[in-house]
C-alpha cells in the first residue's frame, strides 16, 4: 500500500479526533485552568494568594504587599486510545468505520481527561451541607455562601458539576428551573442541558465519583482552582500492517490535571439512591 494514502489517512483522522475531542469528548477541560505546550514530564502553577492594601507617610516608600507565591507542580501521564480496522469490514457494513474509531479514541480520550480534573476536585475538603439528602436549595445556598466568604471572584468563571440525579433535585427548585425566577435567556440551553444561574454555568456529568455507593460528590469551583497541564494535545497515527490486513489507529494526548486552590473548590455531597 502506497505510504501517501496511508499519510492521507492519518491527517485526515488527526483532524477528525482533534474535532470530536474538543467537541464532545471533554465536558470538564474548558472549565479549568490550562497551561499549553509544557515541556518535560511536568509544570508548575502559580498559586496566587491575597494582597492587602495600605497607608504610607508624606514621601515615605509605597508599602509591599508581599503577596504569597506557592507553586504548585503538575504531573504529566501518557495515555492511549487504539483500536484495530479490518480492511474487510469496511465491505460488509454501512457505516464509516474511520469515523467510528475516530469518535470512540477522541470520548476515551476526553472521559480519561474529565476523571484526572475530577480526582483533583476530590481532594477539596470543603464540603456544604451533609450527605444525608439530595441537592437542596439550602445545600446549594450553603456551597454560595462558602465561595463568598472565602473571596472567591464572582466573574462568570465559576462552575458547577453535578450528577445527573441531583439535576433533576436542580430541576425541581423554581428558581433554578422557572423562567419567572432566571429569565429565558437562562433556562436549559436547547441541545445541552446547562445553564447560569446565580452567576455560575451548571452542568450534570456523568463521571463524579460516587462514594460508597450511596454519595455523589458534585462541586461547584472558580476556573482558577484546578490547573490542566497540555503536553502533548490529541495526536492520531494510522499504520498498515499487511499481515493483518488492518489499519491500527492510535490516539494518545500527555496531560495531567491538580489542585492549586482548595479554597476555590466547594463540594456538594448528595445522597443518592
Amino acid at each position: 500500500m502506497s505510504t501517501g494514502i496511508v499519510d492521507g489517512f492519518t491527517k485526515h483522522f488527526q483532524a477528525e479526533v482533534h474535532t470530536q475531542y474538543q467537541q464532545m469528548g471533554s465536558k470538564l477541560r474548558n472549565t479549568v485552568r490550562s497551561q499549553n505546550d509544557v515541556k518535560g514530564a511536568s509544570t508548575t502553577f502559580q498559586k496566587v494568594g491575597k494582597g492587602t492594601a495600605s497607608t504610607k507617610a508624606r514621601h515615605g516608600k509605597v508599602p509591599v504587599m508581599t503577596i504569597d507565591h506557592e507553586p504548585v507542580e503538575c504531573q504529566l501521564y501518557d495515555y492511549y486510545a487504539g483500536d484495530w480496522i479490518d480492511s474487510m469490514d469496511k465491505l460488509k457494513t454501512n457505516i464509516d468505520e474511520m469515523d467510528v474509531a475516530a469518535k470512540a479514541g477522541a470520548y476515551a480520550l476526553g472521559r480519561k481527561t474529565d476523571e484526572m480534573i475530577i480526582a483533583e476536585l476530590d481532594a477539596s475538603t470543603n464540603f456544604a451541607g451533609a450527605g444525608t439528602d439530595g441537592l437542596t436549595k439550602a445545600k446549594v445556598l450553603a456551597a454560595f455562601e462558602m465561595l463568598g466568604d472565602a473571596d472567591v471572584p464572582d466573574d462568570g468563571q465559576r462552575y458547577a458539576i453535578v450528577g445527573w440525579k441531583q439535576w433533576s433535585d436542580l430541576l425541581d427548585i423554581q428558581e433554578f428551573a422557572n423562567a419567572d425566577y432566571v429569565g429565558d435567556k437562562d433556562l436549559p440551553w436547547k441541545g445541552s442541558q446547562a445553564k447560569n444561574w446565580l452567576g455560575t454555568l451548571w452542568m450534570p456529568h456523568s463521571g463524579l465519583t460516587k462514594d460508597g455507593g450511596d454519595i455523589r460528590y458534585c462541586y461547584w469551583y472558580h476556573k482558577t482552582a484546578i490547573g490542566h497541564a497540555i503536553g502533548q494535545d490529541v495526536k492520531t497515527d494510522v499504520t498498515w500492517h499487511g499481515d493483518r490486513a488492518a489499519h491500527f489507529v492510535n490516539n494518545m494526548m500527555s496531560m495531567g490535571a491538580k489542585l492549586i486552590d482548595p479554597t476555590g473548590v466547594v463540594s456538594m455531597r448528595c445522597l443518592e439512591g
